[in-house]
């Protein structure tokens, strides 16, 4: 159960930021790229929105899946029209500068000395390991100096990749552009620095499951980041919640770092933003607005309720 939860919650939340970051300038780009689906190709999607508000503050929290294929259609309807109404867009991390996020995963991803990445491995592990890294094309002592973490996350996205999933059409990349486009400004629950460190202060029993679960589930990829997608563009919470927080309990401390704790802080940053007035549209991984003390949870005891929206 651990690795399933860990591969979950890795490929699904927000932190998947870091590994995208590094794999982007580490990875060799796909053989041949994806497919562009044409206008007539376009599907419908509907996902989750929910709005706190009271007098004079309206706060929208809008679920992302950050790595997504092109042809969705979701920033339209109510997602677009809460969008625009909006001052402000909050997002989980605000993307730095490439050449600054490439060296803090440097320096928080790679160790100079110690045992090689292999041989932290356990030996019947290690020829998984090298045929992973032959199966997707890269060299066999890349990521020797570098921690599980950094390794397992960007194993996982190095296939949905060559599967067309990207950041550039995930609702982050979306939103940022057009918020800059309409001179709103952007702001982050968290920073770059804290979002890694998440990652990078796992312990080393937990990083090499999460690499363990990594290269056992590798083919499983696409077909697990399909599931999660279907769920969010049917507006699912529910169904996306088991998916992506699945077996969590089993394993306190990392469900306390990577979820329970983050949702508290931002239910609280929530609740400080309800005294200002104005409008902002908030949009963080969608594991973390479903579940068990979700946002949507931890806001109910503040006493602020998320309605959802139809449409």
């Amino acid at each position: 159960m651990l690795r399933i939860m860990l591969r979950k919650l890795l490929l699904a939340l927000g932190l998947i930021a870091a590994g995208a970051a590094y794999a982007q300038t580490a990875a060799p780009a796909p053989t041949s790229p994806a497919p562009q689906p044409s206008p007539a190709a376009t599907a419908d999607a509907d996902p989750a929105l929910w709005v706190v508000k009271d007098r004079d503050t309206t706060i929208y929290l809008f679920g992302t899946v950050h790595l997504l294929k092109p042809g969705l259609s979701w920033f339209d309807e109510a997602v677009k029209k809460a969008f625009d109404s909006s001052d402000e867009l909050v997002l989980e991390m605000v993307q730095p500068d490439p050449a600054a996020m490439q060296a803090l995963v440097m320096t928080k991803g790679f160790t100079a000395s110690g045992p090689t990445l292999p041989e932290r491995l356990p030996a019947e592990d290690r020829p998984i390991y090298l045929k992973a890294l032959a199966d997707l094309g890269l060299p066999s002592a890349l990521f020797d100096r570098a921690q599980p973490w950094l390794v397992a996350t960007n194993l996982s996205l190095i296939p949905l990749m060559k599967l067309g999933y990207d950041a550039a059409s995930g609702p982050e990349s979306v939103l940022t552009a057009a918020a800059t486009s309409s001179k709103k400004p952007i702001t982050g629950l968290e920073t770059p620095d804290q979002q890694i460190g998440y990652l990078a202060g796992l312990s080393e029993p937990t990083q090499v499951a999460f690499l363990e679960s990594t290269l056992k589930d590798l083919p499983k990829t696409g077909e697990t980041m399909d599931k999660m997608v279907g769920a969010w563009s049917r507006g699912d919470p529910a169904t996306l919640g088991e998916l992506m927080n699945d077996g969590v309990k089993d394993t306190p401390e990392l469900a306390k770092t990577l979820l329970y704790d983050r949702n508290a802080r931002w239910a609280q940053w929530i609740k400080a933003r309800m005294a200002k007035p104005g409008t902002v549209f908030i949009a963080v991984g969608a594991g973390h607005l479903a579940g068990q003390r979700s946002v949507i949870e931890q806001l109910k005891a503040l006493k602020l309720t998320a309605t959802r929206m139809p449409y």
